[in-house]
C-alpha cells in the first residue's frame, strides 16, 4: 500500500503542477485601466459600511464590491466624483464618506479624541498633585519615632 502511494506521488505533484500552470491572471473590471483608476480614486474616499475600519476599495465584502460597480457604472454615465460622492452620502448619510465633513452632526467625532486627551491630562495633572500632597505630609510622632530607631539600628554595628 505505501510502495503504491509512492509511486503515485510524482503523478500527484505534476498533476498540482499542470493546474498551477493552466491558471490565468485576473482580468481586469473594467477594459479601461482609466476608468477603473478613477474608481478606485473614488472608492478610496468611501468607507466599507460592511467593514468600517477600510474604504472600499481595500474591502472585499459583498457591498463594497456592488458600490465599485455602481461607481464604474456611474462614472460610464459621465457623472463626476462630486456627484458620485453626492449620491452616496445621500443614500447613505455622511457615515459612508471615509473623511466626513466638519458640521453639527460630525464635531463629536473631530473633537473626541482631543475631548479624551485633555481629560487624560487633567487626569495626570490631578494625580500627581495628590501624590505631592500625600508624600509631603509629616510623619506622626510615633512614626518619626520608629523610624529614627530603624535608622540607629542600622548604623550601630552588630
Amino acid at each position: 500500500m505505501v510502495e503504491r502511494l509512492m509511486r503515485m506521488l510524482p503523478a500527484l505533484l505534476l498533476a498540482g503542477l499542470m493546474g498551477a500552470a493552466v491558471a490565468q491572471e485576473a482580468k481586469p473590471l473594467a477594459e479601461d485601466p482609466v476608468l477603473e483608476a478613477k474608481v478606485m480614486s473614488i472608492a478610496e474616499e468611501l468607507r466599507c459600511l460592511v467593514c468600517q475600519n477600510e474604504t472600499i476599495a481595500a474591502s472585499h465584502a459583498d457591498l463594497a464590491v456592488d458600490l465599485r460597480k455602481q461607481i464604474r457604472q456611474k462614472l460610464q454615465q459621465g457623472q463626476t466624483q462630486a456627484q458620485i460622492l453626492d449620491f452616496m452620502v445621500q443614500r447613505y448619510g455622511d457615515f459612508v464618506l471615509y473623511r466626513p465633513p466638519v458640521k453639527s452632526s460630525t464635531w463629536l467625532l473631530w473633537g473626541g479624541p482631543f475631548l479624551l486627551l485633555a481629560v487624560a491630562v487633567a487626569a495626570l495633572v490631578l494625580t500627581i498633585r495628590r501624590r505631592r500632597t500625600v508624600s509631603a505630609a509629616p510623619l506622626k510622632a510615633d512614626e518619626a519615632e520608629r523610624v529614627r530607631r530603624l535608622l540607629a539600628e542600622e548604623k550601630s554595628p552588630s
